[in-house]
């Protein structure tokens, strides 16, 4: 299902958003409950909020007049317009989404596609995920034609030797034929093993892993976009033709 990824996956963020303003009482008695605070903001009529997380979610608070009291909740307007919604997806989630796609984009995979591409997709794959090989046919022709590039991130979770082959194509000397060449013939033409594997190659499997666990990824293929608006999208296991249709219009 493709969405906006939560905020327990991208905790490691959010410390360059850490508030500094200093806290009015309700709110450090608040924070002794478990609530992270983030930043204060100013709702209508001038009402004094805070932003905080809570179990990986977003929340907001908002002080009374004589500052006192606190009430933790979400802000209506006379329309039913969720107010406190909008503002954690802009202070917080937009972000946070934002910063774990620099680190998506700073790891080193196999990349497939113009630079130019309307789209661009990471897509964490398992050698011997089938439903990895499917979703790499899928992009092919929107591949071709401009619309995405791809850069793909191996690990291995599905087999015990999928880390073996991970990264004997990463050793190839030339990862992307060789990735091309398993792939397309649909896991026949497997890489040879290599009992000398350069540690940094399964170094950079690890790290691989270990984003696509922070990320809150389940299984493979893991799929991630900045959509148009800036927003990081999600889309875990194989695209169905909707989530497909809106990948390659980067929606």
């Amino acid at each position: 299902m493709k969405k906006t990824l939560m905020l327990a996956a991208l905790t490691a963020t959010l410390s360059a958003q850490a508030q500094t303003t200093p806290l009015p009482e309700p709110i450090k008695q608040i924070e002794k409950q478990g609530i992270e605070i983030i930043k204060p903001f100013t709702a209508p009529d001038g009402t004094q909020g805070w932003l905080g997380t809570f179990q990986g979610t977003g929340v907001t608070m908002y002080l009374t007049p004589d500052k006192k009291h606190v009430i933790s909740g979400y802000m209506y307007d006379a329309a039913g317009n969720n107010l406190s919604e909008k503002i954690i997806n802009e202070e917080i989630y937009l972000p946070a989404g934002r910063e774990m796609w620099k680190q998506l984009n700073a790891a080193p995979g196999i990349k497939e596609g113009s630079d130019k591409a309307s789209c661009q997709v990471v897509v964490f794959s398992d050698p011997f995920c089938p439903y990895c090989n499917k979703f790499w046919h899928q992009a092919q022709p929107y591949i071709k034609d401009g619309s995405i590039s791809t850069t793909t991130l191996l690990v291995g979770v599905i087999r015990p030797d999928s880390g073996q082959y991970a990264a004997a194509v990463l050793a190839s000397s030339d990862p992307q034929k060789t990735w091309h060449a398993l792939e397309s013939s649909n896991g026949k033409v497997k890489p040879a093993l290599n009992s000398n594997t350069p540690p940094a190659i399964f170094r950079q499997i690890q790290h691989n892993q270990q984003l696509m666990e922070a990320l809150g990824a389940n299984g493979t293929p893991a799929i991630y976009y900045l959509n148009k608006e800036r927003a990081l999208q999600q889309i875990v296991g194989l695209p169905n033709a909707q989530q497909m249709q809106d990948l390659v219009a980067c929606k």
